[in-house]
This record gives C-alpha cells, structure tokens and sequence, in this order.
C-alpha cells in the first residue's frame, strides 16, 4: 500500500507537542502574571502597615526639632551621609563604566563586571565590617566611616547603571567623531557623557534610595550620637534615620514605637520619590537616544 499523502489545502490542526507548548505557555504566563501580583500586595500591605501606624506621628514638631519631641537631627544627618556616599560613589562609578566601555578590552572589562556583581551582592554587613576595621576601630565613630560604607554599596548600582545608559548611546555618534578626527577622551567628554547624562543620574539617584536605607553598617560605624541636636561634622557620629529607627524600636516604650513608625514612613516616601524621580528621569533619557 503505499503512504497517504497529505493534503496541502487542508487546514492545520495543532499536533500532541503544539498543544503541549502552549498549555506550558499558559501556565507559565499566569504563574509570571501571579507572582508579579504578589510582589506588589506585598509592597501594599508594607507601605499600609507603615502608613497607618506612622502617620498620626508626624507633625511640624516632628519634622523640626530634635529629640524626644522630633527627628529632625536623624533627617538631617541622614542627608550629610548619604551626600557624601554620592560624592565618593558618583564619580568612581562613572569613571569606571567609562573605562569599561569606551576603553577596556573584552577580558578586562568582563573582570570588572564581575567584581561589581560581587560587591552588588555582598551583604551590607560584611562592608560595615571591613569599614569598621579600617576607619573606627583604632579611632572612633563618624560619618565619614558611614559615607565610605554606603558608597561602597552605591558604586557597582551607579557603575553598572551607567555602563548599560553608555551602551545605548548610538555607534553613529562614536563613528562621527572619529571620523573628524576628535581624540577618543574628547568625544567621550563632549559627546557621549553629555547623551548619556540623565540615564547616569538615574543611576545615581536609584544608588541614593538604596544607601538611604542601609541600616547594618551604620550600626556599626554612627550609631553613638546626640538625638537632641543637629550636627554636620562629618568627623563624629552624627544621628541618622536607620539607626535612630533601630534604637526607638529596642526602647520599648509605646511612643518610641509611634515616633519610629513616623521615621520609616519618612523614609519610605523619601525612597519613593528618589524611584520615581529616577525612572521618570530614565525615560526622558532613553526616549531622547532613540529619537
């Protein structure tokens, strides 16, 4: 007998294996659909405990004076570390993506993507730890310590973000300048920074909200501190939000619970305004590359 032929003009009917696909597609789109759902509840019910817990605390006296009254010295002292964390990180992590991309060859700049997951990965303790060694624990507390550890943990967010913003600025920009004549560090400087700079400050201002909230390190390196008063001397302790949540909640006295619920929702609306800034920012700078 010979073969059936098949038919061209028949009409195509799924097999056993297509079927098989696109139930694992299916279920696989919903499970992605389902955890994506979970996440962001769990981000609600986070921001609505803080929120409802938090909110009666704050006031103008909250906001402005210092302890037992207020948080003002935290808020403030918290801005000086994480200031100086940016201006260590900012400029490391944007000469180090340059390097990486404009310059380095392909091993080398592969070894440097590594070392930076490494560090990204690295729990912040263990940086508190080898700051303390190196800055505090022959001499004493300060801010400075603190700055170090937290650009520390900002500098791979800050060098990665900025290698990914450089990789998107157009190879015609690059062949321009060559093609004139213009020295590779000048068209760096002149041409690709300048197309590149909102998405390195997106970067920077994702590496900020990340470093406001480190608490390990600062436990570690500022942590002895007058609540009372505000202090920006880089040099010694200096009072700061992560820390002074951590002691309010060890008190446990009822409206040092209340004044640490209104510290953390300060801080969790400072992080979400720097997200939202950052992304809005990444936006404006990815549609501007693309036009």
């Amino acid at each position: 007998m010979s073969a059936a032929v098949a038919d061209p003009t028949a009409p195509l009917t799924p097999s056993g294996n297509l079927r098989r696909r696109r139930a694992f597609s299916r279920s696989t789109e919903h499970a992605a659909t389902g955890a994506a759902i979970f996440a962001v509840a769990v981000l609600g019910i986070v921001i609505y405990s803080v929120l409802s817990r938090g909110a009666s605390a704050i006031s103008i006296d909250f906001l402005t004076k210092g302890a037992p009254a207020g948080v003002a010295p935290a808020i403030v002292g918290t801005g000086v570390i994480v200031a100086l964390a940016t201006l260590i990180a900012a400029p490391l992590g944007v000469l180090m993506a340059i390097f990486v991309t404009e310059f380095a060859g392909e091993r080398l700049a592969g070894a440097c993507r590594l070392t930076l997951d490494l560090v990204n990965g690295m729990p912040s303790i263990i940086i508190g730890v080898v700051v303390f060694i190196m800055l505090v624990e022959q001499r004493k507390q300060s801010a400075i310590a603190a700055s170090v550890a937290l650009a520390i943990i900002m500098l791979p967010l800050v060098a990665r973000g900025s290698m990914e913003i450089l990789l998107l600025v157009p190879k015609s920009l690059r062949e321009a300048a060559d093609a004139l004549g213009v020295n590779r560090w000048r068209s760096v400087l002149t041409v690709i920074l300048p197309s590149a700079l909102g998405g390195i400050l997106t970067s920077t201002v994702l590496a900020v909200a990340r470093a406001a909230g480190e608490t390990a390190p600062l436990i570690l390196l500022c942590s002895v501190f007058d609540p009372r008063s505000i202090s920006l001397n880089p040099f010694e302790a200096i009072p700061n939000i992560p820390v002074t949540i951590f002691s309010l909640s060890e008190e446990g006295n009822p409206e040092g619970f209340a004044r640490a619920w209104g510290l953390a929702l300060v801080l969790i609306l400072a992080i979400l305004v720097a997200n939202i800034v950052a992304r809005a920012m990444l936006a404006r700078s990815r549609r501007r590359m693309t036009q």
